[in-house]
């Protein structure tokens, strides 16, 4: 009861502070922009979308394209309950509430290390990764893939219902299913669930007349630029940064990112959309033979998930700060059930969030000036999501080369999650 009493406190403290850090830090200065202003994406960008929506004008993802799929309006909406002046708080709040549902969900009405010490991490990476941690759309499908994870085990369906849902706000947790889909036998229920909700979805947008732009997201990503922290762009901001001729930054008004420009950055722009589809189809081939070789599911998931999950984040064009939050999910299902085989993938993982708030948003203006140290910075983070993903690959690989040489019994015992995690 102390621990658990110790932790809440720990909780409220960590997102009281990062709030007060959201609603205070004002940015700096760049030029004709403020940037490094933690809560500008939700008062300046979200509130906008969601009053206009309210006011008769056009509806982003209905009338319009929008760069989120359709399901992100209703935690954007819901922010607005305490009218347009108290947004940013009210948003604040009810990501905070998220995830401590879900930190509650992880913790369980039972002791357990292996969970106690699952949400204590995710309560550390929350504080390294800073304020974003709770200021972007995210964060509001973070908690929901986590208690989706916690439910696959007994009830796959709900978690198949969850993930879609969460999908439908931001594309990432699509890793998850597919994570699912190749190491549980529970594949048929999430399969079902996650059609379902889709189609739910689809037929409410198609019910208020936006056909067109169901699936607009897709058009809005795979037209974007090298955004600037992206891992491909790394190499263009050490050219702006020696001063190359034609390396330089730029705002997108559109998308309203900062993405970077230099040699053959088009060729690059055009290479990297069917880089990341090689990439996952690999991933998932790696996946599917160590399967077939007998690897258990709870043995196979989080490493594969994990895998999927970062190879999001490391082979995309698109690069920001909360991509850092996807690796909730997977970090955690890896503790829970792989406990300090997964110390390593957890450890990276925080190192990775630190460097992140480093960049964002305290010094984030150094990094669009391209200011070496903060380029270096940006270098180690991003090279460290490749050690991340050479060890959650190799993780996948072994877990196959284990079935060999374990009993087939023991191996098809173990094809579903644990229903709870053991100490």
């Amino acid at each position: 009861m102390i621990r658990r009493i110790g932790f809440w406190t720990v909780f409220v403290v960590v997102h009281a502070v990062l709030a007060w850090i959201c609603l205070g830090l004002p940015g700096t200065g760049v030029g004709e922009y403020a940037v490094g202003f933690p809560l500008g994406d939700v008062t300046h960008v979200y509130r906008p979308w969601v009053e206009q929506a309210l006011s008769g004008g056009p509806i982003v993802g209905i009338t319009r394209e929008w760069v989120y799929p359709i399901a992100a309006i209703v935690p954007m909406i819901a922010a607005m309950g305490l009218g347009p002046g108290l947004y940013g708080p009210a948003w604040l709040a009810l990501v905070s509430l998220l995830n401590a549902a879900g930190c509650a969900a992880l913790l369980g009405s039972w002791a357990s290390r292996r969970r106690e010490t699952a949400a204590w991490w995710w309560l550390i990476f929350t504080a390294l990764l800073g304020p974003v941690a709770l200021a972007r759309i995210d964060a509001v499908t973070v908690p929901i893939a986590v208690v989706a994870l916690l439910l696959a085990a007994q009830h796959p369906f709900v978690a198949g219902v969850l993930l879609a849902a969460a999908t439908w706000m931001k594309v990432w947790p699509a890793a998850l299913i597919a994570a699912l889909l190749v190491s549980s036998r529970s594949r048929g229920a999430v399969l079902i669930a996650g059609a379902a909700t889709s189609a739910a979805f689809a037929l409410l947008v198609v019910g208020f007349g936006g056909a067109e732009h169901l699936f607009g997201f897709v058009g809005e990503q795979t037209g974007r630029g090298l955004q600037i922290e992206a891992p491909v762009a790394t190499v263009y901001l050490w050219l702006m940064s020696a001063q190359v001729p034609g390396s330089y930054l730029y705002y997108d008004q559109q998308i309203l990112t900062f993405q970077i420009t230099g040699p053959g950055t088009e060729a690059v722009i055009g290479m990297m959309t069917p880089l990341l589809a090689l990439a996952v189809v690999g991933t998932v081939l790696v996946a599917v033979l160590a399967s077939r070789r007998g690897a258990s599911v709870s043995r196979l998931f989080p490493s594969l998930a994990l895998a999927l999950v970062v190879v999001l984040i490391a082979f995309n064009k698109v690069g920001s700060p909360q991509f850092q939050t996807w690796l909730v999910a997977p970090v955690l299902v890896g503790l829970l059930y792989r406990g300090r085989a997964f110390a390593w993938p957890a450890g990276i993982a925080l190192v990775l969030a630190a460097l992140t708030q480093l960049l964002y948003p305290y010094l984030y203006g150094e990094l669009l000036s391209a200011a070496p140290a903060m380029v270096f910075v940006l270098s180690v983070r991003n090279v460290g999501l490749f050690v991340l993903l050479a060890w959650a690959l190799t993780d996948v690989w072994r877990a196959g080369t284990e079935a060999d040489q374990s009993s087939p019994s023991a191996a098809s015992s173990r094809s579903t999650l644990p229903v709870s995690s053991p100490e």
